[in-house]
């Protein structure tokens, strides 16, 4: 059975460092492009960032640029979004998604080619 299974949400303050983790399972990450998305109350869900499976490089919104990194431990079969410096616009519930196309700067955004989706975490910053 494919899943993906975030963790690592929670509360922080505006300033604070959350990391979140995405585990696959049902297919080996390591051949996938994966992305992280989010979607704040009453707004689209947005792209945050992506990162290759060919090379693992990455790309990322100009919205969290500098401030969330994207890693991956392709034995863990893991995803990971580092970020820093959060801000109350930051709050939403975050998602990862895993798409067998090697996304390109361009395409990565495009949510209706991915192949599965995480249920999502929340991320709330708050003082």
């Amino acid at each position: 059975q494919v899943q993906l299974v975030e963790s690592g949400g929670g509360l922080v303050q505006p300033g604070g460092s959350l990391r979140l983790s995405c585990v696959a399972s049902g297919f080996t990450l390591a051949r996938y492009a994966m992305s992280w998305f989010r979607q704040a109350p009453g707004k689209e869900r947005e792209g945050l960032g992506c990162i290759r499976s060919a090379d693992s490089s990455t790309y990322y919104a100009d919205s969290v640029k500098g401030r969330f990194t994207i890693s991956r431990d392709n034995a863990k079969n893991t995803v990971y979004l580092q970020m820093n410096n959060l801000r109350p616009e930051d709050t939403a519930i975050y998602y990862c998604a895993a798409d067998s196309w090697d996304h390109t700067e361009v395409s990565w955004r495009r949510q209706y080619e991915y192949d599965y989706w995480g249920q999502g975490t929340q991320v709330t910053v708050s003082s």
